[in-house]
């Protein structure tokens, strides 16, 4: 038998070596994607986000404090308050000074207001409804921008309570009672919880 030997070896040729992430010559598939150094999608919408929702809120703050005024003195006496000291009498007044007959009257609770105005002004079921009021929270001063108010009633509280009704009842009377450009009256139950809105 004769073996047949494959013709004159040749020798071994070496590739040479390709950079990383280069193909080779004859690979059978493209060389891999790496990704590019940048920002994610998720970080776009992460900052597209923050603009939408952030600028508008800076813009309340900025727009709340220009009409908010700043509260405060500045320390800054004006001209025209300045101060004089009181003049010396020569005669002498045995005679007290008159003493007022009148006292300020003493300021009402905003509950007791609230009560007051609805059995004046009232429907029937508003005024049966408002003997359930146990507190009236009412800011000193609308603003127009946001004015918030609350009822506290010993109704029992959640938005599927029975006593929805008279709740409705009470934010429609405290809406002809105060008046606001954008004002918000929630009336709660008795355990705190809430049960009907209403704007006034």
């Amino acid at each position: 038998m004769s073996q047949q030997h494959p013709g004159p070896q040749q020798p071994y040729q070496t590739q040479p070596q390709q950079p990383y992430g280069q193909p080779y010559q004859g690979a059978p598939y493209p060389p891999a994607q790496f990704p590019k150094p940048g920002m994610s999608t998720g970080a776009k919408v992460a900052i597209i986000v923050g603009c939408v929702l952030g600028i508008p809120f800076l813009l309340l703050i900025v727009i709340g404090i220009a009409v908010g005024g700043s509260g405060g003195d500045s320390g800054k006496t004006s001209p025209d308050k300045v101060a004089v000291a009181p003049k010396e009498t020569t005669q002498k007044n045995d005679a007290k000074p008159a003493e007022k007959t009148e006292q300020p009257a003493e300021k009402l609770r905003p509950v007791d207001e609230f009560k007051a105005f609805v059995a004046k002004n009232g429907t029937s079921a508003e005024q049966a409804a408002v003997k359930h009021v146990t507190n009236v929270q009412v800011p000193d001063e609308m603003n127009d921008l946001l004015d918030t108010a609350d009822i506290h009633t010993d109704f029992s509280g959640g938005i599927m309570s029975k006593d929805q009704g008279k709740a409705k009842l009470l934010a429609s009377a405290f809406a002809d009672w105060k008046q606001s450009e954008n004002g918000l009256v929630s009336v709660y139950g008795s355990d705190g919880k809430l049960i009907a809105n209403g704007n006034f």
